[in-house]
């Protein structure tokens, strides 16, 4: 394999603030856009982080209409509902407002609007849809998030549910991001203490997972610099972002859960998000992400507390922290050094650890943040038994972009070792 010597930095613009939201309609009119579409959910709609947007675009004059059908954990179908009712007006800017869902949700829509494909799998990551590369520049889209998790304002990525698979999966490309990402920490103060919790653990997988992913130049040599992939591997930028989104969670996750109105502790962890983002939307995620979509995918009842739903849902924060344990457990031996320093940022005593050590230390300080926070204990907390795993393995085998960046090689028997040893973590 020719091996690449090179990575680039993507790195997103981002603004932090109590009230910053307030400023998005002079932006919208120093940079001459007047008519913008809204992308928000039905809870978030009736919420102050949507009033603000609409108050602070009437107050500049900016003409707008809202879209408020965002699906939490969004499928195919919710995203062509959205596309199509972009398609039904004219807008110059999009502004996303709520959680992950609805700034992926956002970002589908200015893609598929700006760009209409042929069918609706040809951007979608292979080897699920054809992963065409996205032909031009988009719309500018600003992101207001109202969690602290998916990093969503900083990264080239939207996630989807493909429903009729039963997995997740998503579109990649650095000209997906946002123009600009509103930071304000007074968005996050109405969260439950389950979404905050999904959320914030949402941010430490990114930040570990990225900081554990292969080396960039571990990667093939892409043919062409245009084609060189946004997920990348570790890389010495990334990396200075992911150790830090992963001290602030260390220092501040326990507080924003257990105390919203610890508004030290909530800001520190909207930095901590966007921070994870610029770090693994250059790196990328491995895989404690990559089986995490099967499992959102294939819910049958379990409903996660604290989330103002009518259908069974794994928030992607558990879903994801449910198999990381032993996710690095397994790929301890690959990199110690770095299994190691990730379990000390995090907290843990590895003074006397050896490097054979690395995977279980890891694996046990990031159990100990799910036992504070109330996590359901391993897959068989949200409703899988070992009779799933075929499924499982099969769901995380196609999320390809994902699992070549693992520090350890996996295939379907090591997955399944992996699989049922998450199935309870304690």
């Amino acid at each position: 394999m020719d091996r690449d010597t090179a990575f680039e930095m993507a790195v997103a613009s981002v603004r932090f603030g109590v009230g910053v939201t307030s400023e998005i309609g002079m932006d919208l009119i120093d940079r001459g856009l007047r008519r913008v579409l809204i992308v928000t959910d039905p809870v978030v709609a009736r919420l102050p982080p949507a009033q603000a947007v609409v108050d602070a675009l009437d107050a500049s004059g900016v003409r707008w209409v809202m879209y408020d059908r965002v699906h939490v954990e969004p499928t195919e179908q919710s995203w062509l509902d959205a596309i199509t009712f972009a398609r039904g007006h004219t807008f110059d800017a999009i502004v996303g407002v709520g959680g992950g869902s609805s700034i992926d949700t956002a970002k589908a829509v200015n893609l598929y609007t700006t760009h209409p494909p042929a069918d609706f799998l040809d951007y979608v990551n292979t080897p699920i849809g054809q992963g065409l590369p996205v032909p031009g520049p988009l719309k500018p889209l600003f992101a207001i998030p109202t969690t602290a998790g998916t990093g969503s304002e900083t990264t080239g990525v939207a996630i989807f549910d493909l429903t009729r698979r039963h997995v997740k999966t998503g579109i990649s490309s650095r000209l997906l991001k946002p123009t600009l990402g509103y930071l304000d920490p007074d968005h996050t103060r109405s969260a439950a203490p389950a979404v905050a919790a999904s959320a914030g653990l949402d941010i430490l997988c990114h930040a570990v997972e990225s900081y554990t992913a292969i080396a960039f130049t571990d990667r093939p040599r892409p043919a062409r610099p245009s084609v060189r992939p946004p997920y990348q591997g570790a890389n010495p930028i990334s990396d200075v972002w992911s150790l830090q989104a992963m001290r602030m969670v260390a220092d501040h996750l326990v507080r924003a859960v257990e105390d919203p109105g610890d508004d030290e502790a909530r800001a520190s962890m909207v930095l901590a998000a966007s921070f994870a983002g610029i770090g693994f939307g250059n790196a990328g995620v491995h895989l404690p992400h990559a089986m995490a979509y099967p499992v959102a995918g294939g819910v049958r009842e379990y409903r996660a507390p604290g989330y103002p739903i009518d259908h069974a849902l794994v928030p992607h924060g558990f879903s994801v922290i449910l198999n990381a344990p032993a996710v690095f457990a397994f790929t301890g031996q690959a990199n110690p050094e770095r299994h190691l320093e990730a379990a000390a940022v995090l907290g843990a005593d590895v003074s006397r650890c050896r490097s054979e050590d690395a995977g279980r230390v890891l694996a046990d300080r990031i159990t100990w943040f799910m036992q504070r926070l109330n996590v359901p204990n391993g897959l068989s907390g949200v409703g899988y038994s070992s009779s799933d795993i075929p499924a499982l393995i099969e769901g995380t085998l196609a999320q390809e972009r994902l699992t070549k960046l693992s520090p350890r090689p996996v295939d379907a028997d090591a997955l399944a070792r992996i699989f049922e040893t998450a199935m309870d973590c304690w």
